[in-house]
């Protein structure tokens, strides 16, 4: 199989190393902390036995996968061959630019140089190089190997060969694409998440809810269908003539909350300590971090669930 360069080996480039290597690709990590790529291929060492026994390494062991990976100490040496450059260094400007400009040096001009920034635009760190045209952004959610959507997001010069290597790309490794027409700030995923997040903390700021009360609706009440299905396929099932018929029905109580929803609440401000305190009563900031590692094998459960029920039932 083709060689994959993760630039940056932290949590988002160790997660993106599990999905290419389980693909079958050979996996180079670089880092500019010299010890981040052993630390991890260390880390995945101890994920992947968890996803052998979830069935979520498509039929293979762990002694199958983890040799695919490799600690690279040069950056010229791990882009050496490869065919995808999956970018994973801080959301700083100059950080990215600067090393943008090493890496449009270094790889071969067919290399697709992708970042998995949250925050920039594409066109903000890739204007400047002479093969621009490879480079895009292709965001995940963390951890990639657990959750499929990734945002593959062009600068105005992306050509379309390049965004259609990646969605290829993304499908072999398993990923669903979002494939979009233009950049915009948030793209989509962070975008949707902000406008929820938004009204998460106008109610809590309002004194309408608790913070766990607010938990309790998305996780209780609205992720139970979000998990298998977006926000238009929702609404065109609760209807009985599908999304007109909901539009009809629901757009002027959805446009009434609306006029509610122009105020911003302070997120830095008082309601932050509320709702700081009401986490920290439910899960001291100790346990944080085996909350984290609860989290991530409940979406292993979930994972293998969902791709238990798409075999029997189709997507």
């Amino acid at each position: 199989m083709p060689k994959i360069a993760i630039v940056g080996s932290g949590f988002i480039g160790r997660g993106w190393a599990i999905s290419y290597a389980r693909a079958g690709y050979d996996v180079s990590l670089w880092d500019r902390e010299t010890s981040a790529p052993e630390a991890a291929i260390g880390y995945i060492a101890e994920v992947l036995g968890d996803l052998a026994a979830n069935d979520l390494l498509n039929g293979q062991t762990p002694d199958e996968v983890l040799p695919r990976l490799s600690a690279e100490g040069d950056l010229a040496a791990a882009l050496d061959g490869a065919v995808h450059v999956q970018e994973n260094v801080p959301e700083i400007l100059e950080v990215k630019r600067d090393l943008y400009t090493r890496l449009d040096d270094l790889a071969a001009p067919t290399t697709v140089l992708a970042s998995s920034t949250s925050a920039l635009l594409p066109s903000r760190f890739t204007d400047h190089l002479k093969h621009r045209e490879r480079c895009l952004v292709a965001h995940p959610i963390n951890p990639p190997y657990l959750i499929k959507a990734v945002e593959v997001v062009p600068a105005p010069w992306t050509s379309a060969a390049a965004m259609e290597q990646t969605r290829l790309l993304m499908l072999e490794a398993g990923q669903s694409p979002i494939m979009m027409t233009k950049e915009i700030d948030g793209f989509i995923m962070n975008r949707m998440q902000g406008a929820l997040l938004e009204e998460a903390f106008r109610l809590v700021a309002g004194g309408y809810a608790s913070a766990e009360d607010v938990d309790i609706g998305i996780r209780e009440g609205l992720a139970a269908r979000w998990a298998f299905m977006g926000p238009f396929e929702t609404i065109d099932l609760n209807a009985p003539s599908g999304v007109r018929d909901y539009v009809g029905r629901y757009d002027g109580m959805f446009a009434n909350m609306f006029e509610q929803m122009k105020t911003r609440a302070d997120w830095s401000g008082e309601v932050l300590d509320r709702i700081e305190e009401d986490r920290r009563q439910r899960l001291p900031a100790d346990k944080l971090e085996e909350r984290q590692k609860w989290r991530d094998r409940r979406l292993m459960a979930l994972a293998a669930h969902k791709r238990s029920e798409e075999e029997k039932t189709g997507k």
